[in-house]
This record gives C-alpha cells, structure tokens and sequence, in this order.
C-alpha cells in the first residue's frame, strides 16, 4: 500500500483546486478537479489522501486512511519492540530508471534488508526533471508496494533540494519450527558466510 505521513491532508482538508490522481489499486487516472476526485472516492467508500503537496499538482491517492493508519502503527510497533543498533546502506535511483536498472537495485535493496541493514532510499533530480517531482515519488511508492510484506517506512518519503529521501527498515523474520540441531548448526555456518560476503556487497555499493 501506498505511504504516506500522517501530517498530510485527506478529504475536504485539501485545498488545492486539482491534483494528479492514484486510484485505490495503484492506477494513475491523470489530473482531476479536487472536487471530482472527492467524489469518486466516496463513491467507492475511501479518502482521498495529499500524498504528494509539493507537487504541481500535488498527488493525491484514493484509500482507505484509517486501515491504512492502523497498519502502519502496527509495522512501526513490532519493528521498534526488535530494533538493534543496525547501519543504513544507500541506494540512489533517477526518476527516469529503466526496468533493468530498478530490477537490479531492488534486488541490492532485498539483500541489505535480508542483513538487517536500514536502507535510505534517494531520487536524484537534475535540471527540468526537479518540475516532476511525481516520477520520483512514483517509485518510491512502487518500492514500497513491492517490499511491504519485507520492511517497513521509516521516514516517509521527503523532498530535499533536489533530492527525494525515504527510509526503510526490515521487519523481523519470524522463527522456523521444526528445524533440527543439525539443521541449526548448518543455518548458523551459512549465516556468517552469507554475513560476510553481504558486508563486502555492502561496501561496494556505498
């Protein structure tokens, strides 16, 4: 689901007069009067949400804020109740990536998450791509639709100059049952190979 800061307006708190529109299943619908886009959301029983007001138009979405919220609260609860001291790795994304390039990254993102690693996600505009700023929004909120069940947001996505931040943390895996002493002994030999070809990994990519 899409992320969001709970400081951002919903509904009749908007307003701005239109705004680039996210429907409820992630579809962009393109630019609609504020009014309209309030409209269509009660239609289909959500909120419409200001996900983005640094936009022109700012970015609104369609959904349901108070699940949304409660979600949220819970990821952040269980994520504080098992934090440990871990580091932040960076990985830096153009808001024009090609589909390779945001495979690959992801995929980096994926093991630095699996090490326990917070990993500060950055889009980097340059020249006329700062009047955009929704392309890099749109990845973040791609990225965490697709790690959802992994992490949990941080730090929401935030514009900086002509950077976009967000900060993602791992969740915590739940234990395997069943597991033998044998089966352990092995799990705890791969763990610290895996461990120390992850920090090399790391380093490269910081």
């Amino acid at each position: 689901m899409t992320t969001i800061s709970t400081e951002y307006r919903i509904n009749e708190e908007i307003s701005k007069g239109r705004c680039r529109l996210i429907g409820a299943d992630g579809e962009q619908l393109g630019i609609f009067d504020v009014r309209d886009a309030l409209r269509r959301a009660d239609d289909e029983g959500y909120d419409l949400v200001e996900i983005a007001p640094q936009a022109d138009p700012p970015v609104c979405k369609i959904m349901d804020y108070g699940k949304y919220r409660y979600e949220q609260s819970m990821k952040a609860k269980a994520a504080r109740k098992h934090q440990q001291k871990i580091e932040i790795k960076e990985m830096k994304f153009r808001p024009k990536v090609d589909v390779h390039d945001y495979n690959t990254k992801k995929k980096h993102i994926l093991r630095f998450l699996d090490a326990g690693a917070k990993v500060k996600v950055t889009i980097m505009f340059r020249g006329r791509e700062m009047a955009h700023p929704e392309l890099g929004l749109n990845i973040l909120v791609r990225l965490a639709e697709e790690l959802e069940d992994l992490a949990v947001i941080e730090n929401q996505p935030k514009l900086e100059g002509r950077n976009m931040h967000m900060l993602i943390s791992p969740l915590k895996k739940k234990p395997e049952k069943g597991k033998k002493d044998t089966d352990t002994d092995d799990a705890d030999g791969a763990t610290e190979d895996s461990n120390s070809g992850t920090s090399d990994d790391s380093d490269n990519e910081s």
